[in-house]
């Protein structure tokens, strides 16, 4: 996962990731008591509200500090430091549950993801997850490649969009069959006056790898502003996000 994440600034000004999250928690399909891990939990909102839901749940996240967090708000439930590429299960999940989380994988490591989540899945278990989808934010970072290429430097696009035509092939290969898909525009408020500035440095850390200081902050100056007329709406910052929403059952070998 190509971010490292600050679990305190994460959580104080976007909590919106995992409210929204909520919402995919209802394309599970499994009775209460089934076993669900929920893949890149974070600091452990949805792991919580799936074990109020009555599922077994465990959290997983690559990020020792999303873990700590998790552990200390949620004393109760069981969470693991794993790579989502790599993570491996004593026993096989009733489901897999992930939000916001495979967009950060490269492109050519997604095949390598699916494989590992349809590995720890038993027969018939369901793999539920969004993501950003082709076109997610697709006005900031066109305004960010601008302004890196007026200061002579090439932007390098951090997140992995897909379609579902792109991305239902790749599942299926990897032995899940899709059972639902939906592509759509989910436009996402900030808070505060610098809402897209601070969102920019919160999600889109890459980029800026190697930029000295008071060149990114011009960087990020230039791109709000460009974006300001269109995301700018009522007096408040919107981030034009797109996403990818699927359940898949991993079917027999």
């Amino acid at each position: 996962m190509n971010i490292t994440w600050d679990a305190n600034d994460y959580e104080q000004g976007f909590s919106f990731v995992h409210e929204y999250g909520s919402a995919v928690l209802d394309l599970i399909d499994a009775k209460p008591g089934a076993w669900v891990v929920d893949l890149g939990c974070g600091t452990g909102a949805l792991t919580a509200e799936l074990a109020r839901r009555g599922f077994e749940v465990t959290g997983i996240d690559a990020s020792p500090d999303m873990i700590e967090s998790a552990r200390r708000d949620h004393p109760g439930l069981r969470f693991e430091q794993a790579d989502a590429l790599t993570f491996t299960l004593d026993r096989p999940a009733d489901v897999v549950f992930s939000n916001a989380v495979f967009h950060w994988i490269e492109g050519e490591r997604q095949d390598e993801l699916l494989a590992n989540i349809a590995a720890n899945l038993v027969e018939g278990g369901q793999l539920v997850c969004e993501f950003g989808g082709n076109g997610c934010a697709a006005q900031v970072h066109a305004a960010l490649a601008d302004a890196f290429a007026r200061h002579g430097l090439t932007y390098r696009h951090p997140h992995y969009f897909p379609t579902i035509g792109e991305y239902a092939p790749r599942m299926e290969a990897a032995g899940l069959r899709v059972t639902f898909a939906t592509l759509f525009d989910r436009p996402t408020p900030q808070e505060g006056a610098d809402g897209m500035a601070n969102w920019i440095r919160m999600f889109l850390k890459k980029p800026f790898e190697g930029v000295d200081d008071e060149l990114a902050q011009r960087i990020v100056d230039e791109a709000v502003e460009a974006v300001r007329p269109s995301l700018w709406q009522d007096g408040r910052w919107i981030v034009d996000y797109v996403r990818i929403r699927l359940r898949a059952q991993k079917v027999a070998a």
